[in-house]
Formats: C-alpha cells, structure tokens, sequence
C-alpha cells in the first residue's frame, strides 16, 4: 500500500497454499525488504507445515521485484517450512533467519543476504517450528538476538551459542519487542500473557490484563454464582460473579479447581463443591471443595501424546464436551468418539452410544509433518464436539459432532437416530459447535456449525420443532462472512436467542428471524461460549476473559408502550453487604454487578425535568433522583474510602431506553458546605430495610410507578434486620440536618453583618450599632465552633484543635457506626444519640438567645436608617 492502507496490490506471491510468515524492513533503507515465506495447510485433522512454496525473498527496490535466496551460498537443501527474517538495526549487512528445515536452524548473513551461514541448529531453536520461528534483535548490538521459543533464549555471539532468559511468569513465547530508544525497556508476549522488564531481560513483571481465552464457560448454583472454565496455557479456575467486596473482583478471588488448560469446568448443581474439569487428551478431574483434592477420573488413563488418532483406544478432542444431567446431577458425560457416562462420580464409565462419528480413518492420521511432526491433540478428529440434555424431557439426549453429524436420542441413549440429512445446505465436514434444546419445548432444537477451519466463514445456524426430523435455517439476516460459535435460548421467554459469533454478541426477539447487534461494551471478540444464569448473561471469550450482562430485564419485559413513560417490571434484588478485602494498594479488578437496584425506564421523547422518587411501604418518598445534564451523573460510586458527602441523585435521561440504579439508602443529610469531619460522611445514604418499594417517574403531570422487592442478604439472620437501628440512624440524620441548617443561619446572618458593616463605619450615629453588631458576630463564631470545626481546614486539624471533634463530627462519627453491619443499636449507641441530642438541645437554646439580641439590633438598624438582619428559617 502506498496510500496508508486505502488500496493494496499484491507484490510477490509464492503459490495458493503459501503466505508471507515474516516481514522485515531495513530500518536503515525502507526500500531493503526481507520476506520469508510459508507452505502450510491447516485443516481440523492434519496441520502441513513445509512445501515448495516456502521461501525468503528480498526486494531492493521498495517491493517492486524480488529475488528468492532459497539457493543462495549458505542456505539448506531440500523441502522448507515456516521462516522468520530480522535485520539488525544497528547494522543492516547483518541478517537473520529461522528456517524449518531438516538440517535448518538460525542462519546469518554478513553481505546484506547474498550469502548465508548456519549459526546453530541446536533442537530447541526449532522446536514446534510452526508454533514459533520468531527473531528480535538487539537495536543498539547485532550480536544480541532473542528467539521467543518454548523458553525465551538469548545470544550475545550473533547467534552460535543461546542460554535461557529467567523470570518471565510464562513459558511458550512467541514474540519481544525492544524500545529502539531504549533497549533495556522489553515487552514479551507469551501463552500467559504479557511481560515486562526494565533492565534488559534482568527481572520481569507481568500486569494483569482482561486478555485470557477462555474456552468454554459455565456458573454454578452458589448464591452469588460463580462462573468457571479453562484458560489457553492458563489452566482452570472458578470466580465469583460478585465478590460481595467494595472494590469489585480482584484475581484473589479466584482459585484452581482441577482441569486442565482446555476443556469443559461444570460443576454439580446439587453440590456446587464438586466441579468436574477436562483438558485435551481426554483428561477429566473431579474437585472436591471440602477436601480441595482433585482426583483424575478419565475414562481413558493411557497417555495419547505423539500417537496417530487411528492408534487411539478412544479419541477425544483438544476440546471435550462435559455434561451433568439438568435431571440427575449423579449422572455425569465425557464425549469423546463415543458418548460416556458415569454415575458414580468416575469410578466406573459406561458407553451411552456407538461411535457417533463418521470415523473416517483417513482423517486420523500422523499430523504435522512433513518436517516436523506435531501430535498433540489439537488434530485428533472424528469426535463428539456437542452434547445436551433436553431439560423439557429426561433422557432426550442430542450429540454433534466435529466431523458434521447430529444424532438424537429418546430413550437415554439405548438408541440413536442420525438426523444430519434433514439439515439443508450443512457443510460436510462443518464441526457442530452446540446443539441448544429449547428449554420451552422438547422436541424443539437449535445447532450451531462452525467450519471456519474448511475456509468457510459463513454463518451457520438452524432449529428444530420435531425432534430433527425438519429443520430451518436461522442465519438469513446475519452478516454474510462471520462465522457462529454457540447459540442460547432465553429460558424465561420463548423465542428470545442469544448468538455468540467470532466477532460478539447478537439477539433475537423473534427466533431468529431478524438479529440485532448485543455488544455494548463488549469488545469485538470471538465469543466462544454463553450461558443465561438468572437473570445474567455470562459470556466467555477467546482473548478478552469473561463478561456478564447483569440484566436481562429490557430484553425480556414485553415491548414498551408507543407514548409516554413506561418502567421495566423491576427485578428483585439482593441487599447484599459488602465489605473491603483489606487490600489497599491498587491492583486490576473486574466489576461488580450493579450496588442497588437497576431500574429500566423508556421514554418515547426525551423527557425534560424528570424526576425518578423511590417510595416505602407508607407512600413516603425516601430517595429521589433529579433529572441533571451532568454526564457523570447516574454512574455508579465505588470507592468505599470517599469520606465526601456523595452527591445528590442525580439521572440523565433521554429518549429511549434508561438505566438508574437506586443504591437502596434512603437520602442523606444536609451538610455543613466545607465543613470538615474526622471520621464517616455526615450526607451518607442511610441503608433501607429489605422489604417492598415503589419507583416513581414522573414528567410533567405525567407519571407511572412499578413494584420494586428488596431481598435481604441471606447470609444475614432476620434478627439482624432492626427496624430500631434503621428508624434511629433517620433520626440521626434529620438531627444532623438540623444542626447544619442552624450553621448554615449563623453564616447567613454573619454574611450580613459583614455586608453592613462598610455602611455603619462613618456613620456617627450608628457607632454604637457598629460596636454591638461586631460583639454579636464574635458571639455567633463562638457559637459555631461548639456546632463543628470551622477553623478546621484540613481534616488532622480536628486533631490538633483545643476540644477535638464538635457535635457535628460527633454525630457524623455515631451515624456511620451505625449504618457500618446490621442488627439492633448497641445501648452505647443509644446513650450516645441521647448525648448527641442533649448538646444540640443546649445549643440550639443558646442560638434562640442569640436571635433575641438580634431583635434589638434590628430596632437600632432601623433608627438609625440601615438595613435590619434577616435571619432565614432554614
């Protein structure tokens, strides 16, 4: 491309089944360019690495011809596979290249390319040559070099001799890259994820990053949930949906539960302390939570690496399908060529099928050659890569498998029927990616196709309303060249489909009759598995983790109305009690689901002076949220160290679709505008009681209302739950609003005094005034600072001051223990409320003497023809 990617044309080709594998550029001379070049095949049977078409070319003249050096003094005989080219920056007669090859290895070139010479040929240089063949040098000297291999190896002698460079987190590398202005600064990239050194490959750290591959997930029946699966070259772990912590999911919350680094993780929904794990191979654990032991309960127990497929006593997939029955959670599947199944937590596994493959032996062969052999599991084929129970009917059994064949089965598997032929247009060799029997109806099913490893990207989707026997294909309206990864049915509205694709998310309302994008923040990624759980969609990912849409509400609740407002029917939601997990340093978290209730409200016009109100079981309003233009305003808040009066409830909203999320608290407090307290937030939310609500929208003299549930938190006893200690942190609170209303008068009239006084000075008549106004200001600040601290400009100089907290900080202190946990006041609690209110009644006794001498000033303002001072009721 000359035009910055506008328009490209093809420069140099080396056949069909080769493509450029490297391309480097003469940081020195932009019209040097090396190419290496690289025959291979990939199909989900057999990986071809190596051909007539691998080669490293060069053009210098900025890609307009170019020369192969595939016979060039130096280079290996016969056939070549994968090639990787770097020129060193610091010196661009010096090049390298890793080529797969009998007798390859890293050659280098002193001439600018025109002749070559084996530096070493060591194996581990060119191990899994396909998987790696990588070369980074040093900008600054052409004798340092770095191949990112299995280890990452290093050499400082222009490549004949490599030693290992420690202290990466992860092994498998398969790339470094080095700051040209500052070579001690390195970044690698390996099957963990990232690393980082500082000091030229010396230490490393590695950042935690949203980046894992997950290859299927699933959640099990705890309270919050938890969602599970296995991770590329990560191993399994199971996490928390909610950590129930302030500052959201953190990597401590989660832990390993057997596995393996592909695979299926289900747990027992019975017993969510028993999670069943698989790995490529076969391989299926059984975790025990109790006892945190993981016991190997595979099928097959003898090791298949390296073995042809056709060898194999059983195949099973890089990826194999596990299943706990939605009917029998004892009833537990392992799908490999044949469908097994155990009852006795793995100790003995019976066939439930034949071979359900199409067992095409040709399809089973040695992989990876013809150079370099790779048999590890990722090419075994002919394997069941689908399996479902209907939860409509026990033992409606639906398999798919990665060679193109549906079968089913209605009497738990005694006998199969092969339905693939009543599929119209589905691809041959298309790997059945998930069957979804509805859970609405028993005979209606969906299946996914994904034969994108045929070169196929299309969409490929169809349902089933008869057990298999007629199916319709879903995928008319889908983009025409994104291929499809796992489908769900929504289990609380028929109809309503959840599509995972390689590049997001999609919905349907109508079963898949029309599609419409479900991405929001989700990245552009291959979506691999989804699960609905309540009234979350969980979706795993293959580069971005795990995401969960909190609530389904809006695609669930019945169209809005045309005019006017309408609320989503609000989901019950769970007072659930958060606490701090103590760790103060910043650290990478996922999020929470929302703290509060999340209320969707549709509007069919942008509404203007909108006010959102949250009334209790009397018809009271405990919290309202305003209508604001502010951009921030409805984000959530967070951070459980903000001591700041939050502020006011603020929503935006527009026309369409709205989400305010009300933090279950009734309102705070009025506050003493800058007023410092050493403890606690004087405007807190107080906490509501789990019990019945109504939200309130109202427009205008328009207006509707829908029932909101809170649900206590369960692991909190109904005892705890007081409506004393609820009923006494409101009283608290409307004192503390006193208390700073009469602090807010003393300043409105103190304001005034000092507005006045430029007119009484020179004023013969009004000296005496002057004098008392200015005895009566000293009186009002002696008065304010037993109120609160309003000398107090940073928070330690409550500390230092003679007195320490006033009232103010006192009641602040009293309302956020009481407001910290649930049950009942303490009788410290209460004896230091009656406390709180004793002071302030003696205060505000002092204050109503003091606005009996502003009569008399008011009487002398006015003799003498100057303003009187207003004292405002609030």
């Amino acid at each position: 491309t000359r035009d910055g990617g506008k328009t490209w044309s093809r420069v140099h080709s080396r056949g069909k089944l080769a493509g450029a594998s490297d391309v480097c550029i003469d940081p020195n001379n932009p019209r040097v360019i090396f190419a290496g070049f690289w025959e291979t095949v990939r199909r989900p049977w057999e990986l071809v690495s190596g051909g007539p078409g691998s080669d490293l070319a060069v053009s210098r003249d900025g890609g307009d011809t170019w020369t192969s050096l595939k016979k060039a003094e130096g280079m290996p005989d016969g056939l070549w596979g994968k090639v990787g080219v770097a020129v060193c920056p610091s010196n661009s007669q010096r090049v390298y290249a890793i080529i797969e090859n009998e007798h390859g290895g890293l050659f280098r070139s002193d001439d600018g390319g025109k002749t070559w010479a084996l530096t070493s040929g060591d194996r581990t240089l060119r191990q899994r040559a396909w998987y790696y063949s990588t070369i980074t040098v040093d900008p600054a000297n052409a004798d340092v070099l770095y191949l990112p291999n299995v280890p990452l190896l290093k050499s400082i002698d222009g490549g004949k001799n490599f030693t290992t460079v420690r202290g990466c987190h992860h092994g498998d590398h398969h790339d470094l890259w080095i700051d040209p202005r500052n070579p001690q600064r390195m970044i690698d990239s390996n099957d963990g994820g990232v690393d980082i050194s500082l000091d030229g490959g010396k230490s490393w750290s590695a950042p935690s990053l949203p980046i894992t591959q997950f290859y299927h997930v699933s959640t099990d029946t705890r309270v919050p949930f938890n969602v599970m699966g296995c991770m590329q070259d990560l191993g399994a772990a199971v996490g928390p949906s909610h950590s129930l912590k302030h500052r959201g999911i953190s990597a401590a919350d989660w832990f390993d539960a057997g596995g393996g680094e592909c695979g299926y993780m289900v747990a027992d929904p019975k017993d969510p302390n028993i999670v069943y794990g698989g790995s490529y191979g076969g391989v299926l654990t059984r975790w025990d939570g109790k006892t945190k032991q993981v016991r190997n309960v595979s099928v097959d127990q003898s090791n298949p690496s390296g073995i042809d497929p056709t060898k194999m006593k059983y195949r099973f997939a890089w990826v194999s399908p596990i299943m706990i029955s939605p009917h029998d959670s004892n009833t537990v599947y392992h799908a490999g060529n044949i469908l097994y199944r155990t009852r006795d937590g793995g100790l003995t596994w019976t066939p439930a099928s034949g071979d359900l493959t199409r067992n095409d032996k040709r399809k089973q062969q040695w992989s990876g050659g013809p150079i370099t052999g790779d048999n590890t599991g990722a090419e075994t084929y002919c394997t069941i890569s689908a399996v479902a129970e209907s939860l409509k009917q026990k033992g409606l059994l639906w398999v798919g498998t990665d060679d193109g064949l549906i079968h089913v089965s209605k009497d738990d598997g005694k006998t199969w029927t092969n339905v693939t032929a009543n599929v119209p247009d589905l691809p041959d060799w298309g790997k059945v990616a998930c069957i979804e029997p509805s859970p609405h109806d028993a005979g209606t099913a969906y299946v996914v196709v994904d034969n994108h490893m045929m070169d196929d990207n299309r969409p490929h989707a169809w349902k089933t309303t008869d057990y298999g026997a007629t199916w319709t294909r879903i995928t008319d309206t889908l983009p025409g060249d994104v291929f499809l990864r796992t489908l769900r049915e929504d289990p609380n509205k028929k109809g309503l489909l959840y599509l995972g694709s390689e590049r997001g998310v999609m919905q349907s309302s109508d079963d898949g009759k029309t599609w419409t994008k479900l991405q929001l923040n989700l990245p552009t990624v291959p979506v691999t598995n989804l699960v609905v759980k309540d009234n979350s969609l969980v979706v795993g990912t293959q580069g971005r983790s795990i995401y969960i849409l909190d609530d389904l509400t809006p695609l669930r609740s019945a169209e809005p109305a045309k005019t006017g407002i309408h609320i989503h029917k609000v989901q019950p939601v769970t007072d659930w009690r958060l606490h701090s997990d103590g760790v103060r340093i910043p650290v990478p978290r996922g999020e929470n689901p929302a703290a509060g209730s999340v209320i969707w409200i549709h509007f069919d016009e942008k509404p203007t002076d909108a006010k959102v109100e949250i009334l209790n079981a009397k018809g009271a309003v405990i919290a309202t949220a305003k209508q604001s233009k502010d951009k921030s305003a409805g984000k959530d808040k967070s951070d459980d160290d903000d001591h700041d009066a939050p502020p006011k409830r603020t929503v935006k909203l527009a026309k369409g679709l709205n989400r305010f999320v009300w933090d279950l608290a009734h309102h705070g407090a009025d506050v003493i505008p800058g007023a410092k307290v050493d403890s606690g937030s004087p405007g807190m939310h107080i906490p509501a009681l789990p019990g019945t609500y109504t939200v309130r929208v109202t427009v205008g003299k328009e207006s509707a209302e829908e029932t909101l549930v809170v649900k206590p938190d369960p692991r909190v006893a109904a005892a705890q739950l007081s409506a004393e200690k609820e009923q006494l942190a409101l009283k608290l609170r409307d004192e503390v609003t006193k208390l700073a209303q009469t602090v807010k008068r003393i300043r409105a009239v103190q304001q005034q005094l000092t507005l006045r006084k430029d007119l009484l000075k020179g004023n013969a008549a009004a000296k005496t005034l002057l004098k008392d106004s200015t005895a009566f200001g000293k009186k009002l600040a002696t008065l304010e600072e037993k109120f609160h601290n309003p000398k107090a400009k940073i928070v330690y100089d409550i500390f230092a001051a003679r007195g320490g907290a006033m009232l103010y900080s006192q009641m602040t202190f009293l309302l956020g223990n009481l407001c910290d946990s649930d049950g009942p006041p303490t009788r410290a609690q209460l004896d230091q409320m009656a406390t709180c209110q004793k002071q302030y009644a003696a205060l505000m006794k002092e204050f109503d003497v003091l606005l009996g001498e502003v009569k008399k000033l008011n009487a002398d303002a006015k003799a003498v023809g100057v303003p009187e001072i207003y004292v405002p009721v609030k």
